[in-house]
């Protein structure tokens, strides 16, 4: 056997080194050494679903388990891809879309965002990608591992919680060659309208970057459904969706976050590198849940069910919080964004210790930028539990608010 020497070289991959804990390793830190707490556990931390899967769904895994003895092709069925696309056109109101080459199937948005931004930087040329700021960790992550450069765009009150794109210079676009968008966004709930989206594609023209919208969030919302990116393109007449892709998933909109089932959509030759990517990739979805895929996006109802249990469990939370916290409802979303009286980190650290309700602070979700941390003094909730149990949960928060 050989000993290794500090001469030699590391052979991990070094941008490894570049990526930040993930924020419930940061909390799992924060919470280490607290007093423990006698009440029951209620947790809004985390954006996992908990309400029921759709029995129909379940049972259609259930009857093509026989699938199983064969490999599933990375492109999928192309039944799914058709089912995704009668979706996007009722749904964005597309005048049309073309299933074999401008859908792919993904396993989930988490999976897909990744290796998406993967295939889409050329490292070679010092390139920026953009996101908002909090943002969704894969971001970052993403784009530190493909080599690139990433570049936080404050989400604040005076931008309405989303990022202000008139402030970013010319000098910065011409670098950018990858945009996020998140909309609605996590944890902000905040939504783009069709004019900005299409202020966006006329960016991404200009300076030849493309956009990848996030908007898993899309189907949980209060009032009317957020504007998409490919809606935005087709009202424009650029039904090739030049530039643009769009990511969405089952997790959300149908409670499904175990099937790890989703899709890309948009631009096609962006999305035949992106197969040509994933077939190297090895990451196909399985066939039987290609099949409780498209049961799931075939069907409204359960959608429109989902939505209602939201609506209810906002509606009871912000109406114990609404006066004590600086809290309103998002837009869309199943998060709530509430500034703190005291450092988020502290607040959240009395809330684990005194009342067993974890909470996610909002400096976590962020990056600081010239000293400025725009997650710094919030709280992310998310309203995922059952309804008692979020009720409970704002009535332990409104005690600790009481008590400050």
């Amino acid at each position: 056997s050989t000993t290794r020497t500090t001469e030699t070289p590391d052979p991990m991959n070094p941008d490894l080194e570049r990526l930040h804990p993930y924020p419930f390793e940061k909390l799992k830190t924060l919470f280490s050494g607290l007093p423990q707490s006698d009440k029951s556990p209620i947790a809004l931390s985390i954006g996992e679903p908990k309400h029921s899967s759709p029995d129909f769904v379940q049972q259609v895994l259930k009857d093509s388990t026989a699938r199983l003895s064969n490999y599933p092709t990375t492109a999928g069925i192309p039944e799914l891809s058709e089912a995704i696309g009668q979706w996007l056109k009722r749904r964005f109101h597309l005048q049309s879309i073309d299933p074999a080459s401008q859908v792919l199937p993904v396993n989930g948005t988490r999976e897909a965002l990744f290796s998406f931004t993967q295939a889409v930087v050329d490292r070679q040329r010092q390139p920026l990608v953009l996101m908002p700021n909090p943002f969704y960790q894969i971001y970052e992550g993403a784009t530190l591992l493909a080599g690139g450069e990433p570049m936080y765009l404050p989400c604040t009150d005076a931008t309405g919680l989303q990022p202000d794109f008139d402030a970013v210079s010319e000098d910065t676009w011409t670098r950018t060659q990858l945009l996020f968008i998140c909309t609605p966004g996590n944890p902000t709930g905040a939504t783009l309208s069709k004019a900005q989206l299409k202020a966006l594609i006329q960016l991404a023209d200009k300076y030849d970057f493309v956009i990848a919208s996030d908007e898993c969030y899309s189907e949980i919302y209060r009032d009317k459904p957020p504007a998409g990116l490919l809606e935005a393109c087709a009202e424009m007449g650029r039904h090739d969706y030049r530039r643009c892709v769009v990511f969405h998933s089952l997790s959300k909109r149908s409670n499904l976050p175990g099937l790890r089932s989703g899709f890309a959509a948009g631009d096609s030759e962006v999305l035949q590198r992106f197969l040509r990517y994933r077939t190297y990739h090895g990451c196909a979805m399985p066939i039987h849940h290609q099949l409780a895929s498209i049961a799931a996006w075939n069907d409204e109802k359960h959608v429109q069910t989902n939505r209602a249990l939201y609506r209810e469990k906002f509606d009871a939370v912000l109406d114990i919080l609404g006066g004590p916290l600086k809290v309103s409802a998002p837009a869309a979303g199943f998060y709530l964004w509430p500034k703190t009286p005291i450092s988020d980190e502290a607040f959240a650290q009395r809330l684990q210790a005194e009342h067993n309700v974890t909470v996610l602070p909002g400096r976590y979700l962020s990056r600081t930028i010239n000293g400025k941390n725009p997650g710094e003094n919030r709280i992310r909730m998310a309203l995922v539990a059952p309804l008692e149990e979020c009720i409970e949960g704002a009535q332990r928060i409104k005690a600790l608010l009481d008590a400050l």
